[in-house]
């Protein structure tokens, strides 16, 4: 369809994920004959991260030491050539049809800036998946709200989000003085001035709910509320820090 896309995953120490991402998102990439590359941003890992992931065909490693999601975010971004930035983390599972999907909205939409759907978390007990589906379902509400009557901001879902470089390099990129929370937020709300965003339902992509099962499902959701409306108003997150949950 005329694009070539490129995969960004920031993995800090994720040898236990990144061998089971990188499966799914080349044998997405094998069944649908796309042109892509596949980058893997190194973050500071002090397990085998960097070499599972060099253990895969057609995947590039880049390495940035400065810990931080954006930070790698942003070093990906950096070092790629797609027409198409895809942002998904190394904790995912791409289902099949993930691919045509995205090359179909931005084919269908010259204007689209940016595209994202929801996490499926595949390992969190029934009763957590249930308040999951509540907060996406408030939050998909919110976002239509705001469409119609504010026009202000957007959503994006960090670690599934795809954005068109034009309007990734005129926003200036991934903002690095963000931490973690609201960095989805943050490039919605920038790259709305410059195009269409757009979430869907019908772009899953499977992910670990174990920040959700480590925090708590309640606390996680009132975090990331709570810093997507800070970020909409004062234009930068209200929580500064976060806890590594691989440590």
């Amino acid at each position: 369809m005329g694009f070539a896309i490129s995969f960004i995953i920031p993995a800090h120490n994720e040898e236990a994920n990144i061998g089971r991402c990188l499966e799914s998102v080349l044998k997405e990439i094998k069944n649908n004959f796309y042109e892509a590359e596949i980058i893997v941003v190194n973050n500071a890992s002090t397990d085998k991260t960097k070499e599972i992931a060099l253990s895969f065909p057609r995947v590039k490693v880049v390495d940035e030491n400065k810990k931080g999601i954006v930070f790698a975010r942003q070093a990906g971004f950096l070092a790629s050539k797609g027409d198409l930035i895809a942002n998904i983390d190394a904790d995912n599972i791409m289902p099949g049809g993930w691919l045509k999907k995205v090359f179909t909205e931005f084919a269908g939409n010259p204007n689209l800036a940016a595209l994202s759907g929801p996490c499926v978390f595949y390992d969190l007990p029934r009763w957590t998946k249930i308040q999951t589906k509540i907060f996406y379902g408030l939050g998909y509400l919110i976002y239509i709200f705001n469409e119609i009557f504010f026009k202000k901001g957007a959503m994006l879902q960090g670690g599934n989000f795809i954005v068109r470089r034009t309007a990734l390099e005129k926003i200036g990129g991934f903002d690095t003085s963000i931490s973690f929370y609201g960095e989805d937020t943050d490039i919605a709300r920038r790259i709305r001035a410059v195009g269409p965003v757009k979430f869907t339902f019908s772009l899953p992509i499977l992910s670990s709910g174990r920040r959700l099962a480590k925090e708590g499902a309640f606390i996680t959701g009132y975090r990331y509320a709570l810093n997507f409306f800070w970020i909409l108003v004062f234009k930068r997150p209200f929580t500064k820090e976060y806890k590594d949950i691989r440590e």
